[in-house]
């Protein structure tokens, strides 16, 4: 927003925040505004989002007052090169004065060293260097109404180390402190680049081809059609002319232009041309698609060898690409069950933390007699229990989750699939059983006609070489089929609808059409009562339609889907619509048991016949036929009550809502077309295929182990330096290694998933 007095929502990019408590202390400083009601911090992706009668300006002034900034609200991502990251980094203040504090130490140990002066000035004037921002941090923390955190416990720590005289220590420990922050910092800079970086498949221009207004070189000419002068606006003679604009200023129905090469700029659909377009950038897709007059373009993707000419369907801010990325940062605040429990678990920590140093620093002395500050011959407690301070610090654990999170997260986007949340990532690691819907998920979703025939028996013979050949009850049966199936959008109705429009047959006007789901449709053509719908629907005894039902078994028993058509209370005959299965659906399934998927199972609607022919050529192990929506549902419950939490469910999104909703994680086919799947599925599979499924479940198995590994690896860390502080054998400078080390390792650790290469038989998915 642009208003600096006052607006209902805010959405700022954050500058300088290198912890998950930077989040928390922002969201509760900003939140203590007059009028806010609402501020959410999205660390991973450094945006703030707040409602309320805002003051922009006061929001500003309190974020910068925090120790933060505001990024320019029209800054366009540019890449950056390592060194350019290392020079931003030394840029910001804090990081500027921790250098400082630094040298001023390193030259404090070399005099000492060297010389044997007294280094006492030169670690007091490094130290304040270090501990300035620390310490104004801290109190920004208190003073918002967070409480304690890390800040608070180092500038203690350090604080105290000055007190009782161990400057050289003191020193140390503030200043790695800032530099393992800095470093902290830096790493997630890198991680949220990696999603930033998505802005840059779509070109920030296009080419857009507009009429000439107000032509100079025609105006007060006599009009082609002979109404008038030409005195102005679109030019009748010139036609259109290339215009480079940004994507911003395009609207829906402009015409833009894609040279062979370039990327193309917004979602539209080809007016003319033809090319083979690479759309690995935004579904996975490893091979590029055709595309001709008529078929849907996405921004981001690389256009081949041929011009393209578009028409814009979505604008910049709603293209599949802006959703996209959209979704993968609102994901990254979703966070994992394990995060939210060490969140819960770092704010009681840290304060018990403070309790338990002031007893370890004053119980020994009180009640045993034992020395407050240091002897010649051991540490003091007060010592020991600034040790402690610094080694429990929570830094660790808290940045332990949230980076394998943003890492897993970016990494499968740039494979085309879309997982909405730390929760559902953790979920996908544990799938064990996967149900699948079958048309449009295990085959092709494009069903044609293939065969039919009239209980007549006028066209037997002419069946025996042409499942299509022409007859006049055939095509009657068609034409009112098609009359209903045109109010429906199931594919089974779009297959017969369109075979009735390439047959040329006329199109008749349905009245009083109900839907029966799960069954067919019905409603009134002309004089008669028409019913389009399954076998069991329209099943007939009568021995003159026995071979009307051989043939239907016939046809089912070969995969192809069958459909009965009633006309008042007789039999019409049948049509039989085949829809192939996907080439890499057979592939996946094998690769996903090669993984350990325990058991897959195919859940539809169509007959068991048809089910189970395609179920068979797919390896699955059950196959559930003649389901209902409810029954999906009920079905769905079944598995995971038998299973547990591992049960994944994959459709469609939409006729599938409820059933991906009774899921452990539901996961949507075709989402690169859908909004809808793409709002309401767990994860969305941006390619129209299994083939980055395998790749997914095992992404969200190694982000599971990896942090689980973060976290124990935090944890057993801190309990060997906790109880080394207490027996006296740490000193601040190894607590401070420690912390800083642990929260390195664990930082580092989860980013390694953001390069991982993921390979299961058959197929391999690799970074783009």
């Amino acid at each position: 927003m642009t208003d600096q007095t006052s607006s209902h929502t805010l959405n700022l990019r954050i500058t300088g925040m290198d912890c998950a408590d930077c989040a928390l202390k922002l969201e509760k400083g900003v939140a203590n505004l007059a009028g806010i009601s609402l501020c959410r911090v999205n660390f991973t992706a450094a945006k703030m989002h707040i409602e309320g009668d805002i003051n922009e300006a006061a929001v500003r002034e309190r974020i910068q007052s925090l120790g933060y900034g505001v990024a320019a609200a029209d800054a366009r991502f540019i890449p950056r090169s390592r060194r350019r990251q290392v020079i931003d980094l030394l840029r910001q203040p804090r990081n500027t004065l921790t250098l400082i504090g630094a040298l001023f130490l390193l030259a404090g140990f070399a005099a000492q060293y060297a010389t044997g002066w007294s280094a006492v000035p030169l670690f007091l004037v490094g130290g304040l260097f270090g501990l300035y921002f620390p310490a104004k941090s801290g109190w920004a923390a208190l003073r918002s109404g967070q409480g304690l955190d890390m800040n608070v416990l180092m500038t203690i720590a350090a604080v105290g180390a000055f007190a009782i005289g161990e400057y050289g220590e003191a020193a140390t420990v503030i200043v790695l402190f800032s530099l393992g922050e800095a470093l902290e910092g830096y790493t997630m800079e890198r991680a949220r680049d990696s999603i930033r970086s998505l802005t840059q498949l779509a070109p920030a221009e296009a080419i857009a081809l507009r009429p000439c207004l107000d032509c100079a070189g025609h105006l007060g000419q006599e009009l082609p059609d002979g109404s008038g002068l030409y005195t102005g606006g679109p030019c009748p003679w010139c036609g259109l002319h290339e215009q480079t604009v940004p994507v911003e200023e395009l609207a829906i129905g402009d015409r833009i232009m894609v040279k062979p090469g370039e990327r193309i700029p917004m979602d539209g659909r080809v007016l003319a041309g033809q090319s083979a377009v690479n759309q690995a950038p935004i579904t996975g897709e490893s091979v590029p698609v055709a595309k001709q007059p008529g078929d849907e373009v996405f921004a981001g993707a690389i256009n081949g060898d041929g011009l393209l000419d578009i028409s814009v369907t979505h604008l910049a801010a709603d293209n599949t690409l802006s959703r996209l990325i959209y979704l993968v940062e609102e994901a990254q605040t979703q966070k994992t069950p394990a995060q939210r429990f060490v969140d819960k678990f770092a704010r009681v920590y840290t304060p018990l933390v403070v309790v338990g140093a002031a007893l370890v620093a004053l119980l020994p002395p009180l009640l045993f007699g034992q020395p407050f500050f240091d002897t010649p011959e051991q540490h003091g407690w007060l010592y020991r229990a600034l040790t402690l301070l610094v080694i429990a610090c929570p830094c660790a654990l808290v940045i332990a989750t949230p980076v394998a999170v943003v890492s897993a997260i970016s990494a499968a986007a740039r494979r085309g699939v879309l997982i909405k949340g730390g929760a559902y990532l953790e979920a996908l690691g544990r799938v064990k059983v996967i149900a699948f819907d079958k048309t449009g998920t295990l085959t092709e979703g494009q069903p044609q006609l293939v065969g039919l025939a009239c209980t007549d028996n006028c066209c037997a013979e002419a069946r025996q070489t042409d499942l299509l050949a022409g007859c006049a009850h055939c095509d009657e049966m068609l034409t009112v089929a098609a009359a209903l199936e045109r109010y429906s959008t199931h594919p089974l109705a779009q297959a017969i609808t369109a075979a009735a429009d390439r047959r040329q047959l006329p199109q008749l006007a349905a009245l009083g059409v109900e839907n029966l789901p799960g069954q067919g449709i019905r409603g009134q053509v002309g004089p008669h009562r028409v019913t389009v719908g399954s076998h069991n629907l329209l099943h007939s005894d009568r021995p003159e339609h026995a071979l009307l039902h051989r043939l239907v078994s016939s046809a089912q028993a070969g995969g192809q889907t069958t459909v009965l058509v009633g006309q008042d209370d007789s039999l019409h005959g049948y049509l039989a619509v085949s829809d192939p299965p996907r080439p890499a659906s057979r592939t996946a399934i094998a690769a996903l048991k090669t993984i350990g998927i325990e058991k897959t199972v195919m859940l539809t609607g169509d007959n068991e016949t048809v089910a189970g022919a395609i179920g068979r050529q797919m390896g699955l192990d059950e196959i559930r036929a003649g389901l209902l929506p409810e029954d999906k549902v009920t079905a769905m419950r079944g598995l995971v009550a038998d299973h547990g939490d591992g049960v994944a469910m994959v459709g469609d999104g939409v006729n599938d809502a409820p059933a991906l909703a009774a899921a452990s994680v539901g996961i949507a086919m075709g989402a690169s077309g859908s909004a809808q799947a793409l709002e309401t599925a767990d994860v969305a599979l941006m390619a129209d295929d299994l083939s980055q499924l395998p790749a997914a479940i095992q992404l969200g198995r190694r982000a599971a182990n990896t942090i689980k590994f973060n976290i124990w690896l935090a944890i057993v860390i801190k309990a060997i330096f906790l109880a080394a502080a207490v027996l006296g054998v740490a000193t601040l400078w190894m607590a401070v290694f420690a912390d800083v080390g642990a929260s390195l390792l664990v930082t580092l650790n989860g980013m390694r998933l953001l390069r991982q290469k993921f390979t299961v038989p058959s197929m391999t998915v690799e970074k783009q």
